[in-house]
């Protein structure tokens, strides 16, 4: 008998659940409203087709992947270009004069560079492409 009292107060079986469902239903939809009204802004990236990374830089204009590189100023810290990184004091690794070939183009104007003692990561103000006549 307490069970009819109780269902008959909330208006016949399930309208309590059905009052739920609709509140919630109520806050999805709003929530998805809110959501269209955000203003969004598409980017279209293109890729031009060249088969060589250059630099973006006036003073390196002749940079990419594969070239021979002269270092031209030693950095005071090295950067290895292993998946783990790890940097270390250049105490006479790397010198002025020394050459290498650029592996690849990281960010900001820094080259992955392969030299006779590994692979590092060297900012382009270090080196300079290397003219072979």
């Amino acid at each position: 008998m307490a069970l009819s009292i109780s269902s008959s107060i909330f208006g016949g079986g399930g309208g309590a659940a059905a009052a739920v469902k609709s509140m919630k239903k109520q806050s999805i939809l709003e929530g998805q409203q809110m959501k269209m009204k955000t203003k969004t802004k598409n980017v279209k990236c293109e890729f031009g087709g060249e088969k060589s990374i250059k630099s973006s830089s006036p003073e390196t204009p002749k940079l990419e992947i594969g070239s021979p590189i002269i270092v031209i100023e030693a950095p005071k810290v090295l950067k290895t270009a292993a998946s783990v990184p790890c940097l270390r004091a250049n105490s006479g690794l790397l010198k002025p004069g020394d050459v290498g070939r650029i592996i690849s183009r990281k960010p900001k104007d820094v080259w992955a560079v392969r030299l006779s003692i590994g692979t590092y990561l060297i900012d382009a103000k270090y080196f300079k492409p290397l003219e072979i006549d």
